[in-house]
């Protein structure tokens, strides 16, 4: 199928709005951003409990409930940080992570299933905890990192989570990058990195010393997925000799890719689905407009049928099974809704809704995200997603605002966006574009952005305002920018260094000054740093391509409105980052407010702070591009 016509097609259905009697109503800006109801169900081991999280004192706690029963425990009481993740740790036990004002030093505690016998099991100071192997066959232990002995780097032990006795497994030499379990919970898979290259390390037995199987730049690429049932070979996610990862059965005797299990040809496949009671992999998942499955299996291929059969016209995954696999949640969503939880028992058929996230939001007052293509102009095909205000007949001379990812090496994907949403109902059209870097196109597309910050990536995002211009669905004098982390970046570049462009720009936890980021990463960070130096530009040897798309250096080219959003404790885009543009536009007296979150790190994770800020943003765009505000 040749590509104009398909790219025609994508503009047709991106325009093809169904209609309705009146434009939408305005709904509270709360409603998009508090916390949702219940989210984050999990099984326990047994599936006789289930376990969520849920408001209280407005921020998100771990409660336990028996299948069946509507009575509801907490057992957990956090008051300053929401719980951003945990897991059961046998039947009665529950281990959570939980960070300090947003500086990303996450401790370890756990806590009965019945709300007693708390206890932190990291009380270290500036020290981050990451969870290597749950240990699920060991209801006591858990295989965790720690940078305790070097910041910058993640020793391996385990810990008992009943007496909180640490033993260490192995001490990081100052290499490894990350580390891998087989399915005995024996650490035998080490990743290895001098910043730019990347060696594949392993063992046949935990008492023997790592052995080198290959090396490769970090363009290539060997990750391990997991083991074969008998503990010989790995599953892995490989792009070596191709432009897109695809899944290998990998030989360690032989260090080569045996048998392809499963390639797409325009996207990478990273992933795969592992039955621990039966002992096979089952399927993957791949992302082209949306997430798709491939099922090795019949019978997890026949249960994905089974649910979405039950709830047609939603995306459903199944998240959660207990360990005899016979009771499922499952959740299922689309664009307009952030969807809800779904209990199925395999054996009884019992199905039933568990919770909606936000059942407050009305799914009919929403706007479709549909995907979109464009032509960069080297010729490089952009995909990306655009959002039309609900209600609007005619995708014509609209009040737009252009919203590049974080990352950058990450992307946009279909599915419910609360901040995309929320702009929609004010009246605004959103363009999301995965610009050259963004990570899931393959090889060629990822390179194409090497030390291309605020040229060729920041020309994808300005050929894509353009697009918008030329079909006739922006109003030239109504677009404004707004982005998080690298799309912060690209807020302040879009203003310096195409000042005509934009009415104005929301720059949140954005960097102004690559010199400052690379000088400020975190310990932990340090050896990817090389690796950083070839995708951005090397401080002293690029000095002058960083002096030149850094934008701070260049803030007397920036005329228009802007609002700059900055977590006081952020570990990755220090506050300087803000402080630096927001001090070099007020000297030359241009608008800026500036919102800073003393008990915030890399974006605002607390209720109120999340309702200051989305606030702040409304007035701004009401005011400088003429949208709808919740105020009126």
């Amino acid at each position: 199928m040749k590509t104009s016509y398909v790219l025609g097609m994508l503009v047709i259905l991106a325009l093809m709005v169904p209609p309705t009697s009146e434009a939408s109503d305005i709904i509270p800006m709360e409603d998009f951003f508090r916390n949702p109801e219940k989210s984050a169900f999990q099984l326990s081991p047994s599936g006789d409990l289930l376990s969520f999280l849920k408001p209280w004192e407005s921020r998100m706690n771990i409660f336990v409930q028996r299948i069946g029963s509507d009575e509801e425990v907490r057992v957990t009481s956090s008051t300053d940080r929401d719980i951003p993740a945990y897991f059961w740790s046998g039947e009665g036990r529950l281990v959570y992570l939980r960070d300090k004002g947003g500086d990303e030093n996450y401790h370890l505690f756990s806590v009965n299933a019945d709300g007693t016998g708390e206890r932190e099991l990291t009380p270290f100071d500036g020290v981050r905890a990451s969870i290597i192997d749950r240990l699920e066959e060991r209801d006591d232990e858990i295989m965790i990192g720690l940078n305790r002995r070097d910041p910058r780097l993640f020793d391996v032990y385990r810990l008992n989570i009943v007496t909180g006795a640490l033993a260490l497994i192995e001490e990081n030499p100052g290499d490894i990058a990350g580390w891998m379990t087989d399915h005995d919970g024996k650490l035998r898979v080490a990743i290895k990195s001098d910043g730019v290259n990347s060696s594949l390390l392993y063992r046949d037995r935990e008492d023997q010393p790592f052995r080198t199987l290959l090396t490769t730049n970090f363009r290539e690429s060997v990750i391990p997925l997991y083991f074969t049932p008998d503990n010989k070979k790995l599953y892995v996610s490989s792009n070596l000799g191709r432009d897109k990862q695809a899944i290998f059965l990998f030989d360690p005797a032989t260090a080569k890719n045996e048998e392809l299990i499963f390639e797409h040809p325009d996207v990478d496949v990273q992933s795969l689905f592992y039955s621990k009671k039966r002992k096979i992999v089952t399927g993957t998942a791949y992302e082209t407009d949306r997430v798709h499955y491939h099922f090795f299996d019949e019978e997890r291929g026949e249960l994905q049928k089974e649910l979405e059969s039950r709830l047609p016209g939603f995306q459903v995954a199944v998240v959660s099974m207990n360990k005899e696999e016979d009771k499922v949640l499952a959740w299922a969503g689309h664009d307009r809704t952030r969807g809800a939880y779904y209990f199925y028992d395999l054996g009884s058929k019992e199905f039933r809704k568990l919770a909606s996230l936000s059942p407050w939001l009305p799914t009919e007052k929403m706007g479709f995200m549909k995907p979109v293509a464009y032509q960069a102009r080297d010729g490089l095909t952009i995909h990306g997603y655009l959002t039309l205000p609900p209600g609007v007949r005619e995708a014509k001379n609209l009040p737009v605002v252009i919203n590049p990812h974080g990352g950058p090496w990450g992307r946009d994907s279909w599915g419910y966006n609360p901040e995309v949403q929320f702009l929609a109902n004010r009246g605004l059209a959103v363009l999301q574009m995965n610009f050259r870097s963004s990570t899931g196109y393959g090889r060629a597309f990822w390179e194409a952005g090497f030390k291309q910050w605020g040229r060729a990536m920041q020309d994808d995002i300005t050929d894509g305002v353009q697009w918008l211009i030329d079909q006739g669905i922006a109003d030239p004098k109504r677009i404004g920018i707004y982005g998080a982390s690298y799309g912060g970046y690209a807020v302040l570049a879009g203003l310096a260094f195409t000042p005509d462009l934009y009415a104005c720009g929301v720059d949140y936890v954005g960097v102004s000054n690559i010199f400052t980021l690379l000088e400020t990463l975190p310990p932990y960070w340090e050896l990817g740093r090389q690796m950083m130096y070839e995708q951005i530009g090397d401080p002293v040897k690029d000095k002058e391509l960083l002096r030149a798309v850094s934008p701070v250096f260049h803030a007397d080219k920036i005329r228009a409105p802007l609002f700059v959003a900055q977590g006081a404790n952020d570990p990755r885009v220090k506050k300087a980052e803000s402080d630096q543009i927001v001090e070099a536009l007020r000297k030359r007296g241009i608008d800026v407010e500036y919102m800073v979150k003393e008990n915030e790190g890399h974006g605002f994770h607390n209720e109120e702070n999340r309702f200051d800020f989305y606030r702040a943003m409304e007035r701004f765009f009401a005011e400088h591009l003429g949208s709808r505000s919740g105020t009126e």
